[in-house]
C-alpha cells in the first residue's frame, strides 16, 4: 500500500514538472504555507503568476530552492553567516535576504538588488523541487493580501481554474510564513574589519516559527557572537522589500478586532450582543463558547494557547470565521507575559494577525 501511494505522488511529481516547464502555475504544500509554483527563470510564468495572485509589481517573491547547492547560483558575496544559518535551518522555514547576481531578475526582487532564497522542508515540495532542479518562486496560492493557505483545498476555493495543478500534500505543518533573515549587510571575512573579523548586522524583517533565540544560538556556537540579531518585523517601512510586509495583510473579508487577553467574554457581555442582532459575529477566543453565545449569534471557536498549535491553525480559523456572513471577526489576543520566553513564541501570531486588522484601505 506504502509504494502504491509513493508511485502516485511520483506521477503528480512528473505531471507538475511538465506543467511547469510549459510555463503553468502549480500550487504546492510546503511546511508553512501552499506556494503558487513557476519557473523563477521564466519570465512569461512569473508575470502570470503575478497578474494571477494581483500581485503589486515591486513585491518581491521568494525563491525556492532545491538544496543549498543552488544559493551560490542566485546570490553574490555571501557572507559565511548566511552559509551557517542554512547549514543550520535548511530545509526549513527560513528565507535569506542576500545581495543577487546580475543576472536576477528584476521581476522576481521587485528590482532591488536583493533577492529572497529558501529551501522547504514539507517532502512533496523537496520532490517537486528535486525533479524540476531548478528553482521555482513560490509565493502564497491565495489573491494577494488575503489569507494564506495552509490545505489544497483553500487554494482550490481562492484560484480556481487559474492554478493548473494543486499538488495536495495535507495541512502544512508550521502554517505560518517563513523566518526572513536580512543577511545583505553582513560582509565576509576578507571584507571584514581591521581585525579580519565580519561586520555588520543581521535583521529579522518577517517573523516566523523560527526565533530570534534559535538563530542567535547558531550564531554563537558558530563563532559570531559580535554579529547583531536585530528585530525589524516591526517597521513598517524598510528600504528592503519583502514578503509580508505591507500594513494590511493575511486578511480576512470580514472586519477583523483585536481584543487584549481575557477581556472578549466581557466584550461579548457588553456590546456583542447588541452588535450580534445587526449579523452574526465570528470569535476565536482561548476561552470555550459562553452558554449565552447561541448559534443564531455566530460562530465562537476556541483556540489553542501553545503557540505553535496555535500558528498552525490560525489561517484555517480565520478562514472559517470569514464564511458565516459575519459582521465581524473578535480575536482575542494571546497572553504573552510568559517568565522564560516572553512574547517570542508569539510573534508570528501577533505579528500575522496585527496585520489582519488593519483595512485594505490603509496600505
Amino acid at each position: 500500500m506504502e509504494d502504491k501511494r509513493l508511485a502516485i505522488k511520483q506521477d503528480e511529481i512528473s505531471a507538475a514538472v511538465s506543467l511547469l516547464k510549459q510555463g503553468k502555475l502549480v500550487a504546492m504544500p510546503t511546511e508553512t504555507v501552499y506556494g503558487l509554483a513557476a519557473d523563477a527563470k521564466n519570465p512569461v510564468a512569473v508575470k502570470r503568476l503575478y497578474d494571477v495572485k494581483g500581485r503589486p509589481g515591486n513585491h518581491p517573491v521568494i525563491v525556492h530552492l532545491p538544496s543549498s547547492n543552488q544559493l551560490a547560483g542566485w546570490a553574490r558575496d555571501i557572507p559565511e553567516v548566511a552559509w551557517c544559518l542554512a547549514e543550520a535551518f535548511w530545509p526549513g522555514p527560513m528565507t535569506l535576504i542576500l545581495k543577487k547576481k546580475p543576472d536576477v531578475s528584476d521581476a522576481i526582487t521587485g528590482a532591488q538588488d536583493t533577492v529572497g532564497l529558501r529551501v522547504p522542508a514539507h517532502p512533496m515540495a523537496q520532490a517537486l523541487l528535486n525533479a524540476y532542479g531548478s528553482a521555482l518562486v513560490a509565493p502564497s496560492a491565495n489573491r494577494f493580501g488575503h489569507v494564506s493557505p495552509t490545505t489544497a483545498a483553500h487554494v482550490r476555493e481562492d484560484l480556481g481554474q487559474d492554478v493548473s495543478l494543486v499538488l495536495d500534500g495535507g495541512e502544512c505543518p508550521v502554517g505560518v510564513e517563513s523566518t526572513i533573515i536580512d543577511c545583505s549587510q553582513v560582509y565576509s571575512d576578507d571584507q571584514g574589519d581591521i581585525h579580519g573579523k565580519p561586520r555588520g548586522n543581521i535583521r529579522v524583517l518577517r517573523p516566523g516559527m523560527l526565533l530570534p533565540a534559535e538563530i542567535q544560538a547558531v550564531l554563537v556556537r558558530a563563532g559570531y557572537p559580535d554579529i547583531l540579531l536585530k528585530d525589524a518585523f516591526q517597521e513598517t517601512t524598510s528600504e528592503i522589500r519583502v514578503s509580508g510586509s505591507l500594513k494590511s495583510h493575511y486578511a480576512p473579508t470580514t472586519p477583523l478586532r483585536l481584543y487584549p487577553f481575557g477581556e472578549l467574554r466581557n466584550v461579548w457581555q457588553a456590546i456583542g450582543q447588541k452588535e450580534a442582532k445587526n449579523g452574526k459575529l465570528a470569535v476565536l477566543s482561548f476561552e470555550a463558547r459562553p452558554d449565552d453565545f447561541r448559534a443564531e449569534n455566530g460562530v465562537w471557536l476556541k483556540a489553542s494557547a501553545d503557540a505553535s498549535q496555535y500558528a498552525r491553525t490560525l489561517y484555517a480559523n480565520l478562514r472559517a470565521l470569514d464564511k458565516p456572513g459575519a459582521s465581524a471577526i473578535l480575536v482575542e489576543l494571546p497572553q504573552t507575559h510568559h517568565k522564560e520566553r516572553g512574547h517570542e513564541d508569539w510573534r508570528a501570531v501577533l505579528d500575522r494577525l496585527q496585520r489582519a486588522s488593519v483595512p485594505r484601505e490603509q496600505c
